[in-house]
């Protein structure tokens, strides 16, 4: 998200204008500001987890209520006292710093080697989880051309627009979805295998196409230096394949052969992961990709295994900070705007991203020997959305290829699609226990002699 998304018509009323605050009073509003962002989510985040809901929902509801839908709405003077518009680089500055700290703990994670045994099962369900949310997603913003310009959309839609309609269905949050693998206890079953090694590579799809899509779009706020969409394709693999070949090996050097000081080795690799990230943004791709690429590149132990005195580090930071980008996010995301049609366009498009996703994981995971159960079970998971849907909505956004109007359907409907993993997770189970009773019953009634 860059420094324009926060403008002074989203984050202040005229009276309260960058220019009014003093560099005192600019940072009284900054702290007063993190103070109540910080307490507000994490305290959202605590509340969604005691009922029964990843600790991200409460956060990015929290995010929304502090934007200009709720707050700004019922109490607009608190409203701009609390986030004026010269306040807003600041914010967003936080905001991207945690983002980038995140994705590359998300990078440093992500190993397709994980997928084991059932690698083909979980590339096949990884496909099809991709694919059918896709095609119904680009060919519903060809379709539907009408319906979208009332959104704001351009009647004309560029190749980008319609590639990242298809991407904002087929996205799953693998966070999130390890997050509720682990607290149902699924672990170490084989559809909460199946279901975490498919979103990973579901994600390194996602990731990929969405890449695409920016490039072609030239990434939004200047990105790209006016460069051609040819040059910045050549000049993005040629950064990937530089980055992989040489700092892979500086790196394992870094960690392995040297004994740094771990506030030392966490601030170069900090430093790389941002340096990493604005090469991308310079490119024309969001910094996100530059984040997830430094994380990649990052060699593991020599057995292959995480360091836990990175990762937790790591972690620790962006979940502390990852609030200022679910507020940032909020502000936004234009509720009292809606009109029918945005109503309608919410309806349909969290219907079609349920079907699409839940049934076309469920369909692969099923020809791929798992039972009705089960296979519904993967479906379920990777119908999970959350931070990794509202970081790709926020790239698209900031890259024009999404109107505001559209933006906050499909904020509210990665929330909505994710609300539900947990009750159809519970619906599901309940409903294999009703089905295997009557079967245990069967199996241990005492038959009649029939001699």
């Amino acid at each position: 998200m860059s420094s324009d998304t926060l403008s002074s018509d989203t984050l202040s009323s005229d009276t309260l204008s960058a220019g009014a605050l003093s560099p005192d009073a600019l940072i009284t509003h900054f702290v007063g500001a993190s103070a109540l962002i910080l307490v507000a989510a994490h305290s959202g985040g605590w509340l969604a987890r005691r009922l029964g809901q990843p600790y991200i929902v409460g956060q990015l509801a929290t995010g929304i209520a502090l934007g200009p839908s709720l707050l700004g709405s019922t109490a607009p003077d608190a409203y701009a006292a609390l986030f004026p518009a010269a306040i807003g680089p600041a914010l967003t500055g936080l905001a991207q710093f945690s983002l980038v700290v995140f994705l590359f703990a998300v990078g440093y994670e992500l190993d397709l080697k994980m997928l084991g045994v059932r690698a083909r099962s979980s590339v096949n369900v990884a496909l099809a989880s991709f694919a059918v949310p896709m095609a119904v997603g680009s060919g519903c913003a060809l379709l539907f051309g009408d319906a979208l310009h009332d959104l704001g959309m351009p009647r004309d839609l560029s190749p980008g627009m319609v590639v990242f309609a298809g991407v904002a269905l087929a996205t799953t949050a693998v966070p999130v979805l390890t997050a509720i693998v682990r607290e149902n206890g699924l672990s170490r079953t084989v559809p909460g295998v199946v279901a975490v090694s498919a979103a990973g590579v579901l994600d390194a799809i996602c990731w990929t196409v969405l890449a695409g899509a920016l490039l072609e779009s030239g990434g939004g706020d200047g990105a790209g230096g006016g460069l051609d969409w040819p040059w910045r394709v050549l000049l993005t693999v040629g950064y990937v394949a530089l980055t992989a070949c040489a700092a892979r090996p500086l790196l394992r050097l870094l960690l392995w052969r040297t004994r740094l000081e771990p506030s030392l080795r966490m601030a170069l690799l900090i430093g790389f992961a941002l340096g990493s990230a604005w090469v991308t943004h310079v490119l024309g791709l969001h910094v996100i990709f530059g984040a997830l690429l430094a994380g990649v590149v990052v060699p593991r132990e020599e057995g292959g295994t995480l360091d836990p005195d990175l990762l937790r580090p790591l972690l620790s930071v962006a979940s502390l900070l990852l609030p200022f980008f679910f507020v940032l996010s909020g502000q936004s995301v234009a509720l009292n705007s809606m009109t029918g049609t945005g109503w309608a366009a919410l309806a349909v498009v969290t219907l079609l991203a349920v079907v699409t996703k839940i049934g076309s994981g469920a369909a692969a995971a099923g020809l791929g020997g798992l039972d009705r159960h089960d296979a519904w079970t993967v479906g379920i998971l990777l119908n999970t959305r959350g931070l990794t849907e509202l970081i790709a909505l926020n790239a698209g956004l900031d890259a024009g290829l999404l109107s505001a109007p559209l933006y906050t359907v499909l904020v509210f409907m990665a929330l909505a699609t994710t609300l539900l993993t947990q009750p159809l997770l519970l619906l599901n189970a309940r409903l294999a226990t009703r089905e295997r009773r009557p079967e245990s019953a069967r199996s241990t009634a005492v038959k009649p002699y029939a001699g």
